[in-house]
């Protein structure tokens, strides 16, 4: 039945699938555990009950989405070992310590400490649970220095010899962690996890304060969590587009084909126009249907009107990259950073006006823009990844090389019983994420939820017989 279909071809899209499951969890977690971090911070310098409210609403959902972003990563380690062996074989004694570290130095840190962030503060007093929430947050970071490291290699390739055996092995592991494209990469995921925190958080502050103000007045949790989340996009979104057009020139000098391949353009020229809208085609050598800003793209990427940049017809046909594909994943990635950074200056306005948290339409707009950082992460990784083709690691090891000697319908079995668990699975735990996020953040919440009544004053103390 799958006799027809190319296993390499199926393969990537089982591995596409998996991982587009996967990045969005860890992209929720970064930015979610650092809230929560500040949160408990601001809790403790205040002692305003609000902020443990908060901590103890989001907490929860931070410990499921945490577990579903461990279970959709395990099966990508399968994939390495079933679909891609000769890649493993030949790129494991680099990327194999980096994952193995990531799990040393981040997910162990993560795992140690979530039990007593989640349940210990009661048990373990006020510092040392504080202490372990700073743990976990900054765990996620590190994984995600790992995770980046790796892909950035794959990207840019550095400090690497090859074997006998044909291996790529470390000559320089400095040079393979901080590789030319690992900085910008870094900083640009961080930036989309926070953002991509921000407008959850957002939204669901939009959607209990439109509910809310509809029932006669707006409750302090719902209002601080609202302006906390905008200060975030207002403040963050802007400097994603500055780290985002740096990352851009980076990948000019490392990757030129790929973004002669996301800009469209098939032709070497200087001064060349920025085109808005088309459709590339790689087998006719143009981008049909072109709305294009003549001069715009020799400027944002040379920062010269009449700089110069390489088309496609400067690289052997076969090094092509799918045009079509990246050329509209990285609009959405830039239109929907865009509508952020103007979510974030809509909400700056209303501040300044004095309306933050009781106009409508402001409360609808972030709602609507509660999934526009899950989207975004999608559309960049797609852009990155898709990209690199027909290469696994950039200039040297190619995609067709890397699979390993499976037969498309094994393959195919696999990637269909994948989409029908996934689906299953994780559908009902984003239904139960959602109605989670469906209780009201000014009620207490959690396991721990009593162990800190508010006095008279706003002090917070323990109840006594607790610790804590």
């Amino acid at each position: 039945m799958f006799d027809q279909f190319d296993a390499a071809l199926l393969a990537r899209l089982q591995f596409a699938f998996t991982v587009s499951f996967h990045i969005i969890f860890p992209a929720f977690t970064i930015g979610l555990a650092s809230y929560l971090a500040v949160l408990e911070g601001l809790w403790l310098i205040r002692r305003n009950q609000v902020y443990l409210n908060l901590f103890n609403y989001w907490k929860t959902i931070f410990a499921v989405v945490f577990g579903m972003g461990v279970v959709s990563g395990l099966v990508m380690s399968y994939e390495f070992g079933t679909n891609w062996a000769v890649f493993s074989d030949k790129a494991g004694p680099v990327i194999g310590p980096m994952m193995g570290y990531e799990v040393l130095s981040a997910f162990f840190l993560e795992a140690g400490f979530l039990g007593v962030m989640l349940f210990g503060m009661k048990r373990v007093g006020e510092g040392l649970h504080f202490f372990a929430t700073l743990m976990v947050a900054a765990g996620t970071v590190i994984s995600a220095i790992w995770i980046l490291a790796v892909n950035s290699w794959m990207q840019t390739p550095a400090g690497f010899g090859v074997n006998e055996a044909g291996q790529y092995v470390a000559e320089n592991w400095w040079a393979i962690v901080f590789n030319p494209s690992f900085p910008y990469r870094f900083v640009h995921m961080v930036l989309a996890a926070y953002l991509t925190t921000a407008l959850v958080v957002g939204a669901v502050g939009g959607w209990h304060l439109n509910r809310q103000n509809r029932a006669g007045g707006v409750k302090p949790a719902t209002r601080i969590m609202f302006s906390m989340a905008m200060w975030m996009a207002a403040i963050v979104a802007p400097i994603q587009i500055f780290a985002g057009d740096q990352h851009g020139l980076n990948t000019l000098e490392y990757q030129p084909a790929k973004i002669a391949a996301l800009e469209g353009h098939y032709e070497t020229q200087r001064g060349a126009p920025l085109i808005l809208f088309g459709l590339p085609d790689n087998e006719a050598a143009r981008t049909r249907y072109k709305i294009e800003i003549p001069k715009a793209g020799s400027l944002i990427l040379t920062h010269e009107l009449d700089g110069e940049l390489k088309g496609l017809e400067d690289f052997p046909r076969e090094d092509w990259p799918p045009a079509a594909i990246i050329f509209w994943s990285f609009r959405v990635m830039v239109g929907l950073g865009l509508l952020m950074a103007g979510l974030g200056l809509w909400s700056l306005w209303a501040r300044w006006r004095g309306t933050l948290g009781t106009g409508r339409w402001l409360n609808r707009a972030a709602v609507a823009m509660g999934p526009a950082g899950f989207l975004a992460v999608l559309a960049g990784w797609i852009t990155t990844e898709v990209g690199r083709q027909p290469w696994t690691i950039y200039g040297h090891l190619r995609t067709a090389e890397s699979i390993a000697p499976v037969e498309a319908p094994a393959v195919a079995t696999s990637l269909i019983a994948f989409v029908v668990i996934y689906f299953a699975v994780f559908g009902a735990g984003t239904y139960y994420i959602l109605r989670l996020m469906g209780r009201s953040p000014d009620e207490p919440h959690g396991v721990e939820a009593d162990a800190v009544p508010l006095r008279a004053g706003g002090s917070i103390r323990p109840k006594p017989g607790t610790a804590g």
